[in-house]
């Protein structure tokens, strides 16, 4: 089965459009809802998704994965983002992987389009969306209403600038006395997104926190988050981090140079990737590359926990528990049922 990739690019769309308003869900929406497999890195999300998908298709409603990571959606950044292989996706169609050059700048405005263009179409087909990743503001961009702020080239290169000229921990802490609350929800290693947030605070003479998703569902949806006990996360992650290596996530990066990976100003920044290209220019030895990339990958599942832990809407559930994807079948197929009650409702003209 070959990946369905949709095709983005922030070179053929403009981001300075809000989304509109969109009415409450439609039975049928519900009939089909959006599930939302979110959490922390190295939860298991992408396992989890295949095995719903197979529940699901054994209970007479195929699915199909909708990709919300944000670095999954690069072309040829397999290894260091634990993008499940074609060959292990069991058939089942995934689509919003490898649909950026390394080159690319992600954006979130394009992806609301192209994620809730797809989520139309698998609906179509009579399927059930599963949106999967732990890119949290891309999951809120796709459920949820979401105000996009316009852009400026000019603005944006000004701050870019100065990102490059006195670094990410400075600038961040520019953001911090400018709109604390949206440096809270931001990654301080996240330059792109520092930068982006200083630019829409110009522009708009807002707090780019205002900007951020309110939780309101434009379409039906159920979320389900997956946990794991500190310690045992942990040693999940540094477990990854080795296999990432020793499946050859050098030679991947090396591969990236030349099709213009140091050029990419998110690409080139992604956990992993970063701390190879350090590796491959003598920066950093091996072992040093390795246990960065453990350690931040560590300060990111933080963050990651904060801005998930903060949605009283996500069902959380233990990454091992036993009945899982029955317990989860159970929440989709009660969402399920009162879509039926409702529909049948408004068949009879509001009487049971």
């Amino acid at each position: 089965m070959s990946t369905v990739g949709t095709t983005a690019t922030t070179r053929t769309r403009s981001a300075a459009t809000s989304v509109p308003r969109t009415s409450a869900p439609s039975p049928v929406d519900r009939a089909l809802p959006i599930v939302a497999v979110v959490g922390a890195t190295a939860t298991g999300k992408s396992d989890l998704a295949l095995d719903l998908a197979d529940a699901l298709a054994a209970r007479g409603t195929p699915a199909e994965v909708v990709n919300a990571d944000a670095m999954q959606l690069y072309r040829g950044m397999d290894i260091g983002t634990a993008k499940v292989p074609v060959d292990q996706r069991r058939g089942i169609p995934h689509h919003l992987l490898d649909v950026l050059e390394v080159t690319d700048e992600a954006s979130v405005a394009v992806y609301q389009q192209d994620s809730r263009s797809v989520i139309g179409q698998v609906r179509a087909r009579g399927r059930i969306p599963l949106l999967v990743g732990g890119s949290g503001l891309y999951v809120r961009a796709t459920i949820d209403q979401l105000e996009i702020p316009p852009t400026d080239p000019a603005v944006r290169a000004s701050y870019a600038d100065l990102l490059e000229q006195i670094g990410v921990e400075r600038l961040y802490a520019l953001l911090r006395e400018r709109d604390p609350a949206a440096a809270a929800a931001i990654e301080p290693r996240n330059g792109r997104r520092i930068v982006r947030a200083l630019e829409v605070i110009e522009l708009t003479g807002r707090p780019f926190s205002a900007t951020m998703p309110r939780r309101e569902y434009v379409s039906a949806t159920v979320q389900v988050g997956l946990r794991a006990e500190r310690t045992a996360l942990d040693a999940r992650i540094d477990a990854r981090v080795e296999r990432m290596w020793a499946d050859g996530l050098v030679e991947e990066v090396r591969g990236l140079v030349p099709r213009g990976l140091r050029d990419g100003f998110t690409a080139s920044r992604a956990i992993g990737y970063e701390q190879a290209l350090a590796e491959i220019d003598g920066r950093m030895s091996r072992e040093e590359a390795i246990g960065a990339t453990q350690l931040a990958t560590r300060r990111f599942v933080r963050r990651q926990e904060s801005w998930f832990g903060a949605d009283p809407r996500i069902m959380w559930f233990d990454s091992d528990a036993p009945d899982l994807v029955d317990d989860i079948l159970t929440l989709v197929e009660r969402s399920r049922t009162e879509a039926q009650e409702e529909r049948s409702m408004t068949d009879n003209g509001g009487h049971v």
